[in-house]
């Protein structure tokens, strides 16, 4: 299975054993959506809900870091998906959240996960069947693993910034990475880690709702200055659309890592640098 997949090809592959259908739809608050609900109203057919606002740490005081390989584990067992599923990721979503739940379930051990190209909007868009409700699928062993090898902590990003290893490249809006905009978490400074590079993450899409691929997606890469033959870490706000340019790069061969507690750690911590304006 590609990482990323066609409606088409979705459609043929409906009803297979082996095959889960994920929503991973999530908005922020100012979005005044609710993921949960909109699944319910319409999803495709077969298709569980992923909450990833409740996937979480806990523990932690960070908005959206992963949680314990338990409780991820536990939380896909009860959504039905397990060691050999095939999983297939869509969002209807602004923030393209599907790529979250893609870096996650990689993380935690799931290998075999593509997302939908063009997401829920295309499927609604060409017609094709959806349903309500909730699905209910048997629980199924989902082995407890997790590689933080693809993972960034605030330390190792630190220790990045004296030594340049890895390229750092942001997916938040110019305005937020120049600091013009001032960041909406409290007590927050603004701009972005020294030496980082800004793609926002939306310019990997075309206008339709898909993926560039290709050529056209390298390119909006290296507009941002970064060679994809090269280690590569991603951040953003709270690692959502970090992730999304994780996997932007994957589709072009390279497995970038995420910084999990991105700015929302970073410009929160009195302890790190902070860089303001252009790149």
């Amino acid at each position: 299975m590609d990482a990323l997949v066609t409606t088409e090809w979705l459609a043929g592959e409906l009803g297979a054993n082996d095959l889960r259908v994920v929503d991973a739809s999530w908005f922020l608050p100012e979005h005044k959506r609710s993921g949960a609900a909109e699944h319910e109203a319409a999803h495709i057919p077969g298709a569980v809900f992923m909450d990833l606002g409740e996937i979480v740490d806990t523990s932690s005081d960070l908005p959206m870091m992963l949680p314990p390989a338990e409780k991820f584990a536990s939380r896909m067992q009860s959504l039905g998906l397990g060691d050999g599923s095939r999983i297939v990721l869509y969002d209807n979503s602004p923030l393209h959240t599907a790529a979250r739940a893609w870096f996650m379930l990689r993380t935690f051990g799931a290998h075999d996960v593509a997302i939908l190209d063009g997401g829920f909007a295309k499927w609604q868009a060409e017609g094709r069947e959806v349903a309500s409700g909730r699905e209910q699928h048997r629980h199924r062993h989902f082995t407890v693993w997790s590689d933080t090898t693809g993972v960034r902590d605030l330390a190792q990003m630190k220790a990045n910034v004296e030594s340049g290893a890895e390229q750092v490249l942001d997916a938040r809006s110019e305005a937020r990475f120049t600091g013009e905009e001032p960041d909406p978490r409290p007590a927050t400074h603004a701009g972005h880690i020294p030496g980082s590079k800004n793609l926002y993450y939306a310019d990997l899409f075309d206008p339709d709702g898909t993926w560039k691929q290709g050529d056209a997606l390298k390119a909006a890469f290296e507009g941002a200055g970064i060679d994809l033959s090269k280690p590569l870490v991603t951040t953003c706000g709270s690692g959502i659309t970090a992730s999304v340019l994780a996997f932007g790069a994957h589709l072009l061969g390279n497995d970038a890592a995420v910084y999990d507690g991105s700015w929302s750690e970073w410009g929160a911590d009195r302890t790190t640098q902070k860089a303001m304006g252009a790149a």
